[in-house]
């Protein structure tokens, strides 16, 4: 999906912007018409904030859970603009301790220009990692993923692990941590048989399925046939059907993602085998990671050093240009991207 060109502003003064509004509420899928872009003043900065110069911008399939007409989380209504994380270079300051010139993470994607409470901004240094990573594998992305691991639902010893979208964002990543913690076997589930082959021989998986053209039962009665005992979810569906069906006794299921029920316009019916958890002595374990910020200085620290020894892999989809955030989105729900998907602004 490209965005129509007559969408696009060229030669944009530094006195203007760009942002991306939503124009109209999609009834499933997304597609270019449903948003318009627009040319704004830049906005003024108040004492306590910052401008920043957004340079990247992360692109997540819950901001399309955020557009329907009722949703768990902040509303996205015609005419406002999708919020989201962001990257980029604070080019007026009107806050102590953060200067011109500093690199910052922030919730105000999909603009060139953003203002931000000094708050809610985190300087990042960008000497010991990429920029972008701090959107991906050292942002909420990798913290998503190791919070999960290790405070939500924690992985024990010996477990055997299976995790859906696997070569997806938070999955390629939960599949090395799970590793680290100790589990036995972590099989992944991925589209498409370059994907598969992405989650056994780059991130370290034991074994994957590809759901495009296997049966997801079968498969893990094959590959783990005396079950699974962690579920980290981040499809819903028949993932979630597939998964409680092969959990053993006191198994746990993290509940992370749902993402193909995010184009559904009514929301779909949970699994037919739900009540099969009680039978199992098993749990469900939600997950939203705005609860454990108190995690991320220890989860940076961590990753990094993983990172720069060549234990932790992390991949990178980049689409160009603020324009083509829309089909950015649509891209993530259909499965377009391998590891983080990103828009870099120009």
């Amino acid at each position: 999906m490209v965005v129509p060109t007559e969408m696009i502003s060229a030669g944009v003064p530094e006195t203007a912007g760009r942002e991306v509004r939503l124009a109209t509420r999609p009834a499933t899928d997304v597609e270019a018409h449903h948003f318009q872009l627009v040319r704004v003043p830049v906005p003024r900065v108040r004492p306590g904030q910052l401008l920043v110069r957004n340079t990247w911008m992360s692109v997540d399939p819950y901001m399309r859970e955020a557009m329907k007409p009722v949703s768990h989380l902040p509303a996205v209504n015609p005419g406002d603009v999708p919020y989201g994380g962001a990257l980029g270079y604070v080019v007026e300051s009107r806050a102590s301790g953060i200067a011109v010139g500093a690199t910052v993470t922030h919730f105000s994607g999909w603009r060139d220009y953003a203002v931000v409470d000094a708050a809610d901004a985190k300087v990042v240094d960008t000497e010991s990692a990429p920029a972008a990573f701090y959107l991906g594998a050292l942002g909420d992305t990798g913290l998503t993923a190791y919070a999960t691991l290790t405070e939500v639902a924690p992985i024990r010893e010996g477990d055997v692990v299976f995790i859906s979208a696997a070569a997806g964002a938070v999955g390629s990543i939960a599949g090395q941590i799970a590793r680290k913690l100790g589990a036995a076997a972590v099989i992944g589930s991925a589209g498409g048989p370059a994907k598969v082959r992405r989650v056994v021989e780059h991130f370290g998986f034991d074994a994957g399925i590809d759901y495009r053209s296997e049966s997801l039962s079968r498969r893990l009665a094959e590959l783990a046939p005396e079950g699974i005992d962690y579920y980290f979810d981040n499809v819903g569906g028949d993932h979630l059907e597939a998964a409680i069906d092969a959990l053993r006794d006191r198994g746990r299921i993290a509940m992370v993602g749902a993402v193909s029920g995010y184009n559904a316009p009514q929301p779909p019916p949970g699994p037919r085998n739900l009540f099969a958890l009680g039978g199992k002595n098993a749990a469900l374990y939600g997950m939203h990671v705005v609860a454990y910020e108190h995690l991320r200085t220890e989860w940076v620290r961590r990753a990094a050093n993983w990172l720069a020894e060549g234990s932790l892999h992390t991949d990178q989809t980049v689409v160009e240009g603020l324009e083509q955030a829309p089909a950015a989105l649509h891209g993530v729900l259909h499965g377009a991207n391998t590891g983080k998907m990103l828009v870099r602004i120009n």
